[in-house]
């Protein structure tokens, strides 16, 4: 055992991630949305993929990456956490503080669910134009993304 290198355990593919990322980008097109930001992280919150079309400014990552991560960390939408919480600021506000700035509350981040739903990551997405995307998500992507059959 001594200097044997061990591989980490795998939830969320490079393969599924670029899938994903890559079948949202194609109905984005085919729904003739603005360019996209998107974002795929694994169960512990680390970048799987990312694309960003051209047109899209720099800060559209990591708003991308912050959706994704408060779909992670609380386990449903990222809108709907902002949803729910609209009334109560100071608790969105505290979650973001402990995050270091990475929860972004608002609609474009979903979890990413396997077989059993169990959540194995996220995604994030940004458009130029969010309000047209985050009325219907599910034009984009399915809402849960299920890596399963």
């Amino acid at each position: 055992m001594a200097g044997q290198v061990f591989h980490c355990s795998v939830q969320l593919a490079r393969e599924q991630s670029r899938k994903i990322v890559d079948g949202a980008m194609q109905q984005a097109r085919d729904l003739g949305l603005p360019p996209l930001t998107i974002v795929v992280l694994d169960g512990g919150g680390n970048l799987v993929a990312a694309e960003r079309e051209d047109g899209c400014a720099p800060l559209r990552f990591p708003v991308a990456q912050g959706k994704a991560y408060a779909a992670l960390g609380i386990g449903i939408a990222s809108g709907v956490i902002g949803a729910r919480n609209a009334e109560r600021t100071a608790f969105v506000a505290s979650v973001a503080a402990a995050s270091q700035g990475h929860f972004v509350a608002v609609a474009g981040g979903v979890p990413i669910l396997n077989e059993q739903n169990c959540l194995i990551g996220a995604v994030g997405l940004v458009a130029l134009r969010q309000r047209r995307i985050s009325r219907q998500p599910s034009r984009v992507l399915s809402w849960p993304v299920c890596t399963g059959a």
